[in-house]
């Protein structure tokens, strides 16, 4: 009788993670599929019609902190921008690398490597004595404390000015600039932010971000992020367009210095304050490389994955058991219909069926991802590894913002003084 009961359980378990993963294919299609996508627009006009105003200041700031294995790469992109007559200008913030990033670029810059327009280097220096700054939000605060001191050659009093972040890890196509500027001018966005194509390249990025990709795109519809009488907001942080007079108005990075998920926190006040979110999807513009290796991953997410439900411990348990269910659970059912038809050949085919229709749907989702996104098959197999590491970040992720032991981001604590 136990073992009959078990058996019930297992079943009704499997067809629910079926189901779950039909859901969840259904409802990427319903938001992120039919999500609005930022094409390439001609340097110098807008969607509409009209020309852009060339006159306009375009700041572009690139936080980096030990970023010398991937800046000249970003760096090059966004020098290969198409920005027709746009008076532009491209900062790289430093926030006090121990590594060679200034020193590599700034070599670079004295032989003459990069061509108009000028690339500066600021190095931030330390951080503050008793004040809190998390992530990259002292290099992007001093970077744009800073550009006035900057001057632009005879500049237009009519001119809007723009201010972009673009992380160091994101690479650019050579329209993205131009695009996002005339998008931006075109629909009035205070705020216009971009959600990357993801690049995975090791395995553990293979295994996690196609999963978390697919959850990110549920958590914050991009419908309800651009509708003015919506409270929900979200923005991309690798790719964050201001209005620099709307970025002044909400008092910047300088007035959520100590967020750690500070992308969030900038798109929320601008919503707060009556101005316009415009979030598209930039994912034929710009590539985004995250982590490097699983120690990155694991810091990464264990920092971010409970702020990102606002600090709700009922709710991250229960996404972590929930991606646990949906992806592991197929192929542990799989397992168990093996070891079933070796034991009892008479029932086994009971859980193979569940266990089967759960890992065709899994591959229907990333087909799907390959389809809408880009992103590509390798290691999909691997998802029940997925399913194991999200559901170990969840818990931990709690237990690192609610103690700060060990929460860190780059090596740097995230712990309040």
């Amino acid at each position: 009788m136990t073992m009959a009961i078990a058996l019930q359980l297992l079943l009704a378990a499997g067809w629910l993670a079926a189901f779950g993963l039909l859901v969840l294919l259904l409802a990427l299609e319903l938001t992120m599929g039919r999500a609005p996508r930022l094409g390439a627009t001609p340097a110098g006009a807008s969607k509409g019609g009209k020309e852009a105003n060339g006159r306009d200041i375009l700041s572009v700031i690139v936080p980096a902190y030990n970023e010398a294995t991937r800046i000249n790469s970003c760096v090059g992109a966004l020098l290969a921008s198409e920005l027709g007559g746009m008076n532009w200008r491209l900062v790289v913030a430093d926030d006090d690398s121990s590594d060679s990033t200034v020193e590599g670029l700034e070599a670079l810059i004295e032989a003459g490597a990069f061509p108009s327009p000028p690339l500066e280097v600021l190095r931030c220096g330390p951080r503050p004595a008793g004040e809190r700054w998390s992530g990259k939000t002292l290099p992007c605060s001093e970077a744009v404390r800073l550009l006035p001191q900057r001057p632009t050659p005879d500049p237009d009093p009519a001119a809007t000015e723009w201010l972009l972040f673009i992380d160091a890890d994101v690479t650019v196509a050579p329209p993205a600039l131009a695009s996002a500027v005339a998008e931006a001018r075109r629909s009035g966005a205070d705020l216009l932010p971009l959600a990357p194509r993801i690049r995975c390249g090791c395995l553990a990025e293979w295994v996690v971000q196609p999963i978390v990709v697919a959850l990110l795109g549920l958590g914050f519809p991009i419908a309800r992020a651009n509708n003015p009488d919506d409270p929900t907001a979200f923005a991309a942080g690798p790719f964050m367009l201001f209005r620099r007079s709307s970025y002044e108005a909400i008092g910047g990075h300088r007035a959520l210095a100590a967020e750690v998920v500070e992308d969030l926190a900038l798109a929320r006040a601008i919503k707060q304050r009556g101005l316009s979110l415009r979030y598209l999807l930039g994912i034929d513009l710009l590539e985004l490389r995250m982590y490097p290796d699983f120690g990155s991953l694991w810091e990464g997410w264990t920092k971010n994955w409970h702020l990102g439900l606002n600090r709700n411990p009922l709710l991250t348990l229960a996404s972590g058991a929930v991606v646990l269910g949906l992806f592991s659970g197929p192929w542990l059912l799989l397992l168990l219909a093996g070891l079933q038809a070796i034991q009892l050949p008479l029932n086994w085919p009971s859980l193979l069926t569940p266990a089967l229709v759960g890992v065709a749907l899994q591959l229907a989702v990333r087909l799907w991802s390959r389809w809408r996104f880009g992103l590509g098959l390798r290691h999909w197999w691997l998802a029940w590894l997925g399913g194991l590491v999200i559901a170990a970040i969840a818990p931990v992720s709690i237990w690192k913002t609610s103690t700060g032991r060990g929460w860190t981001w780059r090596g740097r604590s995230l712990r309040p003084y």
